[in-house]
């Protein structure tokens, strides 16, 4: 079994703007996708927006510099990951088409393996 990194995008302004009905439905979109997945679902969660985000780099001399925000100005800001454990790629893109970042105009998911170095 392979293990997966979903990273979910999303325009904030526009998750902003959802109402109260829409987060539900969107909630419940995301509990049917950990509903079907189950014990493949190894973590997983929403994170706070990319506003209060820290980068950490290093300098030109090597001095750590910690700022405010992402490390990227962009419209998509990453809202959450899940990860997954699974035979292979068509299985995570079958589970990963129930999210509903998939189908919103705003938003979409990127699905990466990740590297065992066991």
């Amino acid at each position: 079994m392979a293990k997966y990194m979903i990273l979910i995008y999303g325009d904030a302004q526009q998750w902003d703007a959802m109402t109260d009905e829409q987060w539900k439905a969107h909630d419940a979109a995301h509990l049917a996708f950990v509903a079907e997945a189950g014990a493949r679902v190894l973590g997983g969660h929403q994170l706070e927006p990319a506003a209060t985000a820290t980068s950490l780099r290093a300098d030109a001399i090597g001095q750590l510099d910690p700022t405010d925000g992402p490390f990227l100005e962009t419209k998509e800001a990453l809202g959450g990951y899940y990860l997954l454990e699974a035979a292979d790629l068509d299985e995570v893109l079958s589970l990963t088409a129930l999210l509903p970042e998939v189908h919103a105009a705003h938003s979409g998911v990127e699905i990466r393996p990740v590297v065992d170095h066991g």
